[in-house]
């Protein structure tokens, strides 16, 4: 099942059971073969800095830094906003594996066309 799936989180611990189920459902994407990209913005841009995620442990679920270090030892990228990154003053030189921090542009480019994607 090749091509591409994108997961859209803009919850962190303002709603922690958005953010875990928008990483279960990545880890499944890339499981499926899927080029898979989970983007970070308003809030959820929080998740790229280490430790932020380590008390995040919803019910019925692996905790969240589980989810999100399996999703990219698994090959899955994560995109964080520039604009929603630096508005919070968060440091970039302080991102957790895998996270790379981004233009629009480069989330329009990963798109490109049927690009299928879920918003959390």
């Amino acid at each position: 099942m090749a091509g591409k799936f994108l997961v859209s989180l803009t919850h962190a611990k303002n709603d922690t059971d958005k953010a875990t189920v928008a990483f279960v459902v990545a880890n499944a994407a890339v499981a499926s073969d899927k080029e898979a990209l989970v983007f970070l913005s308003i809030e959820a841009v929080r998740l790229s800095q280490p430790g932020y995620a380590d008390d995040i442990h919803e019910e019925g679920f692996a905790p969240l830094k589980d989810l999100m270090a399996n999703f990219v030892k698994a090959g899955g990228k994560i995109y964080v906003c520039s604009p929603c990154f630096k508005k919070r003053k968060l440091d970039e030189n302080q991102l957790i594996d895998g996270a790379i921090v981004v233009g629009g542009a480069k989330l329009v480019e990963f798109m490109g066309e049927a690009c299928p994607s879920v918003s959390y």
